[in-house]
């Protein structure tokens, strides 16, 4: 599977809103002790009603891209493909990914590895699975 979104421009993938609401380091967004007329959530730097966490364009995506392999996992193991998984990914989109497994795909993985191949091409894989493995 490939997520071709990575692969887009930023701009092309920016939903951000940008400003006074946004998650950025202006003080006027916290509320606190600004004067009065400022909204604020009653204690000094508490965020106000439209803030919204930071994060990057390309985290929904990616979000989107783990939801669609649980997706699949889970539908080839309904058809038999497999009996045991081994997951390899880049650490912070493993994490996403372990999140939205399905509880019965979770007890089939035998081993997971914190790393990104995707320069690697598909000969080489497994011997470098397997490298993992012997470390561990």
């Amino acid at each position: 599977m490939v997520n071709d979104a990575v692969r887009l421009r930023e701009s092309k993938t920016e939903h951000d809103k940008k400003g006074v609401a946004g998650a950025g380091s202006s003080s006027h967004n916290i509320g606190g002790t600004q004067g009065v007329g400022y909204a604020h959530n009653g204690q000094v730097g508490a965020p106000n009603k439209q803030y919204k966490p930071p994060h990057t364009p390309a985290e929904p995506e990616a979000q989107k891209f783990a939801k669609d392999i649980s997706s699949y996992l889970l539908d080839a193991r309904r058809q038999g493909r497999f009996q045991q998984l081994v997951i390899s990914a880049w650490p912070q989109f493993l994490g996403s990914l372990r999140s939205f497994l399905d509880p019965h795909i979770k007890p089939l993985i035998t081993f997971t590895v914190n790393k990104d191949y995707t320069h690697f091409n598909a000969q080489q894989l497994p011997e470098h699975i397997q490298e993992q493995r012997e470390k561990n």
